[in-house]
């Protein structure tokens, strides 16, 4: 097969992709959920923060899982990390709007990446979640 592929000229691609095994960094942070409940979870560098808080059975919810369409994971971050995250996006802000006890420091945990510099965050959630749905919104007939 090696043989075949470098007579193509794809050994370079098929070199690059199959050395590339970049190890991603593994990073712990503790959630604190609104009952003052502390879990620690870790994981790589790059899951976002709802899904870590799923993998870890954290009570956050993500009612449109992860397509930054509700405000179910809002969660509160330290000033710190807060301001070296990228700005969130006017879709983000717009679902931030909507979120329960939002604070200056809210975001929603869909859109933020883990990245080295968070090790040993902790991450508040608020004491309650606004799901239109759930919480028996009924849609107005036009």
């Amino acid at each position: 097969m090696r043989g075949y592929l470098m007579r193509k000229g794809l050994q370079s691609s098929v070199s690059r992709f199959s050395t590339l095994s970049p190890s991603l960094k593994e990073i712990t942070v503790t959630f604190i959920e609104s009952d003052g409940n502390e879990v620690v979870a870790t994981g790589e560098e790059g899951t976002n923060l709802m899904e870590l808080a799923h993998e870890n059975d954290v009570d956050l919810e993500g009612a449109c899982e992860g397509a930054c369409a509700c405000s179910t994971c809002h969660v509160i971050l330290d000033d710190k990390i807060y301001d070296e995250l990228p700005e969130p996006t006017d879709e983000e802000n717009d679902m931030l709007d909507l979120a329960f006890g939002l604070t200056d420091t809210s975001r929603l945990g869909c859109q933020v990446l883990l990245t080295p510099e968070m090790e040993g965050m902790r991450i508040k959630l608020p004491s309650a979640t606004r799901n239109f749905y759930v919480d028996g919104a009924k849609p107005a007939h036009h």
